[in-house]
């Protein structure tokens, strides 16, 4: 099978688009489309399916998108494999939640690629929780508890927490001193699926962590969305420290009830590679690990 082929699929498939894959690639139009057909001959299989204005993957060329990556990625590792000293060369498709991305990763993401410039990195901030193999991410950082998903799975530590409130919130409110005091508060409730659960603050007490039932007048599906709220004076929030030093720090967020903190978040880098990960992959999840430590207990 060809491996340019194969590069030249997965293009298209990510970018929707026979001209814009053509463009990226140094390529013409119509030596992609050859391609493809191709490789659909070798296959026996429609990959993709073609319109006027679009370009869809069919359900065959959805699995087998996963698998060409994969060959893809396999393919560049080889060439390099035997280069001493070689920078590394490739793309790596990345997730992670918006805060860490926004806090740690990307402030660090130029001293990686000027050690190797010829690394892409393509990196995905959402909240929800990806398809690592269907969606074809090398690596993603989840943070909280994993489901049983077959997956490789690195525990990294864990996110220590904190409560903040803004000053404006603390003004109006006042500053809590214990759980009781908490009946006269309000919360802003993140909720990955709105209207199912019900606000509360999450302390330890003893051995175990609880829940305080509280009011709230606004519920949240985003981080960014719970950052916001929070310094619009809306509520309570508690949330991974490490995300809101930069908001402490400047004075637009208080640290508040240190005695009753949350039960700290597990991190940890989640990949579908095997044993087989490929060099530049492997490289930069064990780059990622050691960034993440000075922020984890």
């Amino acid at each position: 099978m060809d491996i340019d082929a194969l590069r030249m699929f997965v293009r298209v498939a990510e970018l929707a688009s026979f001209t814009r894959a053509a463009e990226q690639l140094g390529l013409s139009k119509a030596r992609v489309s050859t391609a493809v057909q191709d490789l659909e001959t070798d296959v026996g299989s429609r990959l993709l399916q073609r319109s006027t204005r679009a370009v869809h993957l069919t359900p065959h060329g959805e699995e087998f998108l996963a698998r060409a990556r994969q060959l893809v990625s396999e393919a560049d590792d080889l060439a390099t494999m035997f280069r001493a000293g070689s920078s590394l060369r490739g793309r790596v498709r990345i997730d992670m939640p918006q805060s860490l991305a926004r806090s740690l990763f990307i402030p660090r993401l130029p001293e990686l690629l000027a050690a190797h410039p010829h690394l892409e990195v393509q990196l995905s901030t959402t909240d929800r929780r990806v398809d690592v193999v269907r969606e074809g991410f090398d690596c993603v950082v989840r943070v909280g508890k994993l489901a049983d998903s077959g997956l490789v799975a690195r525990r990294l530590g864990e996110l220590p927490m904190t409560n903040c409130a803004s000053p404006s919130y603390l003004r109006k409110y006042g500053t809590p001193r214990s759980l009781d005091d908490l009946d006269e508060h309000l919360v802003v409730h993140y909720s990955t699926r709105i209207g199912t659960d019900t606000p509360g603050f999450e302390y330890r007490d003893g051995a175990a962590y609880r829940d305080k039932p509280m009011r709230s007048l606004i519920t949240v599906n985003s981080t960014e969305s719970y950052h916001a709220a929070c310094l619009a004076g809306l509520g309570i929030i508690q949330v991974p420290r490490s995300g809101m030093l930069p908001s402490i720090a400047a004075g637009e967020l208080v640290e508040i009830l240190p005695q009753y903190k949350s039960e700290p978040l597990p991190i940890s880098l989640v990949h579908a590679h095997g044993r087989n990960v490929p060099r530049h992959v492997r490289a930069v999840m064990s780059w990622l690990a050691e960034a993440l430590k000075e922020q984890l207990d």
